[in-house]
């Protein structure tokens, strides 16, 4: 019997670049929660963002961010894996000096950010709705940096070669979505996230269901019996799922009529 239920964001509940999940979909999660089901949003977001976009039931969730960097339930930090700061920082510096690219540098409360241009922070405070702090230098950010985060406005595909070759095999990088791409300390993956929510709950991976429609979730997907993938992902993605979905809400309402 599934007994946690993880899905990303972007691309799979946030369908069409949405950036506010269906209310039909919080009361589907809210019956499955209400049946002792565990479900955790699992996305490159920001905890706090999270929160926002599940509040009616953001208290009862668990969570995976930052891509894996940060997992959390009922206030409880579960897992947090800060890069190096030197290397963070090095990375930080070569993204803000790529054409069309903005940074994104994630702490555990807020985002620290430099914008170049009012699109960018538009975007960042009002579209995508973080809790984010601007800065002058980057050097003045004085916590743990779980996550940096690129967005390149004209499209990842133009940069993501760059940046790959600069810096592969000193962190863990992962394209997550159309403008995105994020570097993590090189351990980290919301498939290390997810098999730590399994030990923190005793659980195997025939108890959990994952859906996902990047290559950010490939590694969440391999680790569990239960893997959806979105119609919408490419080829290369719908390899790792055992089912094809187009709508998340629609395959929890058939898999768990009973509760539903």
């Amino acid at each position: 019997m599934v007994k946690l239920i993880a899905s990303d964001l972007d691309g799979t509940i946030l369908r069409h670049g949405a950036q506010k999940v269906d209310k039909s979909t919080i009361d589907v999660i809210g019956k499955l929660l209400d049946a002792g089901l565990l479900f955790a949003p699992a996305s490159g977001r920001q905890i706090v963002s999270l929160k926002r976009l599940f509040e009616p039931i953001s208290d009862r969730l668990v969570y995976i961010s930052e891509n894996g960097a940060l997992s959390e339930y009922r206030g409880e930090v579960i897992a947090k894996t800060a890069m190096e700061r030197n290397l963070a920082l090095q990375i930080v510096e070569d993204v803000y000096e790529q054409p069309h690219c903005e940074v994104l540098i994630s702490g555990q409360h807020t985002a620290y950010i430099k914008p170049k241009t009012e699109e960018y922070l538009y975007r960042m405070t009002k579209v995508v709705n973080y809790k984010t702090t601007i800065i002058d230098k980057f050097s003045d950010i004085d916590e743990d940096i779980l996550k940096i985060a690129v967005c390149d406005l004209s499209g990842i595909n133009n940069s993501k070669e760059h940046f790959f070759s600069r810096w592969k095999g000193q962190a863990s990088i992962a394209v997550s979505g159309e403008l995105y791409l994020d570097f993590m300390e090189s351990s980290v993956s919301k498939g290390k996230a997810m098999r730590q929510l399994q030990e923190y709950f005793g659980l195997s991976r025939d108890e959990c269901m994952a859906f996902g429609d990047n290559y950010n979730d490939i590694d969440m997907l391999n680790s569990v019996t239960y893997s959806y993938v979105m119609e919408t992902a490419a080829d290369d993605i719908k390899k790792h799922g055992k089912y094809v979905t187009d709508w998340v809400e629609g395959s929890l309402r058939e898999n768990f009529k009973s509760i539903i």
